[in-house]
């Protein structure tokens, strides 16, 4: 193998970066004289510096599922209007943000209603849009707002983990779309199913998969065998959420952050045992959307109907402790954060995030104060949403109107440096003010994916 062609396939397969290092210096020490090293090593180094810096987005809010968009060579502005999209996909409706990962975009959507009703699992060829493969299966939905599924698909080391909103698990082959196993989780379970149907999206970690289930007997939180979908463990006998679980780090250990219908518990995610739990119990109905979020040791969610909790989970101890909690008198009515669907973001101490009817707020982490509100990043209606990615030091925020922001947030207030359209709002998520975009996009190789009820696009944001 030539130099050029190691190159070539660098371009062609980034994630296999470190074999990629290998080739290179063994085809450096075999091919190159001594005068010409400086030069390959020159352009080895640049064209490495390029391939790294491209980024997937395999799961449920990035690579970490934290978040942050770690690509560099971005764009530092927006157009007036509508921003130029590369492709534009028509696929059903459904609230499942898409995910990335080896040059393929992931999304789920639904077909047709009531009894005839089935989901489809969809892939994509990311660079420009063809059909790569589908598999569709009957779920007679038995869940208010119909739209179609709500979990993101994960992808890792080749295989597709996806959850259906009426609980039908697959695994699939990522490249060919094979079903390799897959579970009823509603009848296998005995789930007490939440009023809007199963939204957390699958966490892969080591050997298992992992989902929030909200099964009978203990089964809130499930992990499976990844390659053969077995259980391993079961955990919390609360009712489902709909929020994502995340990893953290205490004491050395990794834990599982979930907050379900009725707690926020930290659990060995090797054996399901509970390290540490605290009872959020909900007012009306189990309704948290958004994911814990984390900076050092403060753990914070927020709910529309009750508030917001601040947990402290020390680094050197596998415990917790509340540090506040604030709850206004109703979900029009408050004082700090009642948010709904959108995932808030905590950095230097502070908190932002939309609160019950879209105002966009910064709260002291400390102690829960409002520090400022902004009625600009969206309109105000009822679970008014926005999304929110970390990108360098500003934040991409795409609101349900299908707008992208890009700005910077401070204690002193939110920053638009640009805004455009990128998509249009839908009606089959929601009938009202239009229609909505309540899907997280994806952003990975320097672009950004994003879905409505009609259509899967992608816009480049590169430089």
């Amino acid at each position: 193998m030539c130099i050029s062609d190691i190159l070539t396939h660098a371009t062609e397969d980034l994630s296999a970066s470190t074999r990629l290092v290998e080739h290179i210096l063994g085809a450096l020490q075999m091919q190159l004289s001594l005068h010409n090293v400086f030069i390959y090593t020159f352009l080895f180094h640049f064209a490495f510096a390029e391939i790294s810096t491209a980024d997937d987005w395999p799961q449920w809010r990035g690579t970490a599922r934290d978040g942050n968009w770690n690509e560099s060579g971005i764009r530092d502005d927006l157009p007036n209007g509508q921003l130029k999209l590369d492709w534009s996909v028509e696929i059903g409706p459904g609230y499942t943000g898409p995910t990335v990962a080896d040059g393929r975009v992931y999304v789920m959507d639904k077909q047709a209603e009531n009894r005839n009703a089935s989901e489809r699992i969809l892939c994509f060829d990311s660079t420009t849009g063809n059909s790569l493969w589908k598999h569709e299966y009957p779920a007679d939905y038995r869940i208010s707002y119909t739209a179609g599924p709500r979990a993101s698909v994960t992808i890792h080391q080749g295989y597709a983990y996806a959850v259906g909103a009426m609980g039908h698990f697959h695994c699939l082959d990522a490249k060919s779309g094979e079903v390799i196993w897959k579970r009823d989780l509603q009848s296998e379970y005995n789930i007490k199913m939440p009023i809007w149907g199963i939204a957390a999206s699958p966490l892969v970690y080591r050997d298992f998969v992992i989902q929030q289930v909200s099964g009978a007997d203990g089964a809130c939180m499930v992990a499976f065998q990844r390659m053969d979908g077995k259980e391993v463990w079961r955990s919390l006998a609360d009712r489902a959420g709909y929020s994502s679980p995340i990893l953290i780090k205490q004491a050395g250990q990794d834990v599982l952050v979930c907050w379900t219908g009725d707690s926020l518990s930290g659990i060995d995610p090797m054996t399901g045992k509970i390290f540490w739990g605290h009872p959020f119990p909900p007012s009306r109905m189990p309704i948290g959307v958004g994911d814990p979020i984390v900076e050092g040791d403060k753990l914070f969610v927020s709910s529309f109907y009750d508030g917001s909790l601040m947990v402290r989970v020390p680094k050197d101890k596998l415990t917790s402790e509340v540090i506040w909690k604030e709850m206004g008198p109703d979900e029009q009515h408050t004082k700090a954060l009642h948010a709904m669907i959108g995932t808030c973001l905590m950095q230097d101490g502070l908190v932002y995030g939309a609160d019950s009817y879209g105002e966009f707020r910064c709260l002291d982490a400390e102690n829960g104060n409002r520090l400022w509100e902004d009625l600009t990043a969206v309109p105000r209606a009822r679970w008014a949403t926005i999304h929110m990615v970390r990108q360098a030091d500003r934040v991409w925020m795409f609101n349900e109107r299908g707008e992208l922001l890009l700005a910077k947030l401070s204690k002193t207030g939110l920053n638009i440096i640009d805004r455009c359209q990128l998509i249009s709002p839908t009606s089959v998520q929601l009938p009202q003010r239009g229609g909505v975009c309540w899907s997280h996009p994806a952003f990975a190789e320097k672009s950004i994916f994003a879905r409505n009820d009609k259509q899967l696009v992608r816009a480049s944001l590169a430089k």
